[in-house]
């Protein structure tokens, strides 16, 4: 169908599930729960197209109970890495030449895979394997993923679509072409549809992919393989890895053929590859795109005018739902110092309501924090507050791993807005709150806009239009996405693309346009149908 002109449909957004008590949706999700739970996979790494499994096993248990075994992955090394660096090169020139409409294709029967017979599983996946509650589980790995493939397959469309204007007796084109070697995709544990993006995203645009996801994401990560199979991407596309970080990057980083890392993680390590890539420079055929989204420090600010209500739920919801573990997440507030009785009074009622433990009760609203390490990281903030002078935990702050690595929920009162729980990135149910005196309020939005080296998420709540205005000012470059008088977490795709500035990654706003043209290089080409035959300019005529 090389000569046919593709249109595709026109997408909307995934809606999400409920699953109340007596759905159908809900008892599926118990279903495949079950079903997974009774098998033990071995897990082997995806490399152009074969199962690769070395014997080096590392077992796979669920956040909320260590003690369980889902399964094992088979980790690679540096062999396994090589191999799939050359399986994204040997196909790349088949797959960047298949026609654009045909690798759409493939995407859009992946959306409709996980729509329809995989959803299920996929949630329960990501449930078991991440300690996700079914709704947030729901929101993330079935309708968001599902959003990113037909949306990203439209942009995709629209790009091509992008052709210059042409003069008389010529013909100006762009060709979209994809970068010239191999992509290289880090992804993230704690949302499995930026696993299922930063992969994807660039394979859309022709181009062939390494991808390593998180090792505390694999179980999940396995079933988007299992998806894109089932789909018909081709062998080599996409190369599953599971291999140590320093592993990975020491061969990718190096290698004359790197074109670009896709990536979403912490801005420590998301620096470090930059620097390393910087260092290799003259190595590379072409300067890398370098697209990264990274850590966020992100602030709700309350004007006296707000509605409290709404403020309460907002930092619930923001701060506690996934255990904080969100890059978007709210992890601190600037609150009217005569306000926050009220506010406080709401957050003790919302979190003394609040269920913890697995997510295989539907009724648990807080669930485990990923590993051991983000346990530590997280107990040890929270007895650092406990200890300071500029401090105190006013709600939560307790902590167990007997079972799992369960963290409360946990709000912090600071009298110093440069605390370290203002300023550093936790990731993980720790709120810290600074309570401002009304008449500094314009004063407090700039101490706001400095106290973080990050700049991903921030909201406003107040009715107040004037200091709505002032705050949009103020902040405009402390956050990529902004939200008045709504929660700093939830973006849609194809309606708040995401992506933050400063120490929070470079912006390129997953789930839109923006982020797909940077897996493209365009190519100017001129035809003219009428080629001069006499240098001669009509200037150069004697008088």
């Amino acid at each position: 169908m090389s000569d046919s002109r593709y249109i595709i449909p026109t997408p909307v957004n995934e809606p999400v599930k409920a699953y109340a008590v007596g759905s159908p949706e809900r008892e599926e999700v118990k279903k495949a729960i079950a079903s997974l739970k009774a098998q033990e996979p071995d897990i082997p790494m995806i490399i152009n197209g074969h199962e690769v499994r070395t014997g080096v096993r590392h077992r796979i248990c669920p956040p909320h109970d260590i003690n369980y075994t889902l399964g094992y992955y088979h980790q690679g090394g540096a062999k396994e890495v090589q191999m799939a660096i050359d399986a994204a090169l040997g196909a790349k020139k088949s797959w960047m030449e298949l026609d654009w409409g045909e690798r759409a294709s493939i995407f859009l029967k992946a959306a409709d895979l996980l729509a329809g017979p995989y959803r299920a599983k996929m949630v329960a996946a990501t449930m078991l394997g991440q300690s996700k509650n079914v709704y947030q589980a729901e929101i993330d790995c079935a309708c968001e993923l599902i959003d990113f493939y037909r949306f990203n397959v439209k942009y995709l469309e629209q790009i091509y679509e992008m052709q210059p204007n042409s003069s008389p007796q010529q013909w100006n084109s762009i060709e979209w072409r994809p970068l010239e070697g191999f992509i290289f995709a880090l992804t993230p544990f704690n949302f499995t549809s930026i696993a299922g993006n930063l992969q994807t995203s660039p394979a859309m645009m022709g181009n062939t992919v390494v991808w390593k996801p998180s090792k505390t994401q694999i179980y999940s990560a396995a079933v988007i393989m299992e998806i894109l199979t089932e789909a018909g991407l081709p062998n080599g596309v996409i190369n599953m890895v599971f291999a140590p970080g320093p592993v990975v990057s020491d061969i990718v980083l190096n290698h004359p053929d790197f074109t670009g890392i896709h990536f979403t993680g912490s801005t420590g390590v998301f620096q470090d590859i930059w620097e390393t890539i910087g260092k290799n420079i003259k190595k590379y055929k072409s300067y890398p795109r370098i697209v990264g989204e990274t850590g966020g420090k992100d602030f709700v600010f309350v004007h006296e005018s707000a509605n409290m209500k709404q403020v309460v739920t907002a930092l619930t919801r923001g701060a506690f739902e996934y255990q904080g573990q969100k890059c978007s997440a709210a992890s601190r507030a600037y609150i009217p110092r005569s306000k926050w009785p009220e506010i406080r009074e709401g957050l003790e009622r919302d979190l003394k309501s609040m269920k913890m433990g697995t997510p295989e009760d539907f009724s648990n609203f807080i669930n485990a924090v990923i590993d051991e390490g983000a346990f530590k990281t997280l107990s040890g903030a929270i007895d650092k507050i406990k200890s300071s002078p500029d401090a105190e935990i006013v709600i939560g702050g307790g902590y167990d791993k007997s079972k799992g690595y369960f963290i409360e929920p946990t709000v912090a009162l600071t009298s110093n807005p440069n605390f370290f729980s203002m300023e550093e990135e936790l990731f993980g149910p720790i709120l810290t709150v600074y309570l401002y005196d009304e008449d500094k309020y314009e004063e407090t939005l700039r101490m706001c806009d400095k106290t973080s080296i990050y700049a991903l998420t921030g909201a406003i709540f107040a009715k107040d239009r004037v200091a709505v205005v002032m705050a949009d000012k103020i902040l405009r470059f402390a956050a990529g996405n902004f939200y008045i008088n709504d929660k700093p977490t939830g973006a849609v795709v194809g309606q708040q693309p995401f992506g933050g500035a400063r120490g929070s990654g470079t912006n390129d706003k997953a789930g839109s346009i923006i982020n797909l043209m940077r897996w493209v290089s365009p190519r100017t080409i001129k035809e003219n149908f009428a080629p001069p035959t006499d240098y001669r300019y009509p200037f150069l005529a004697e008088e």
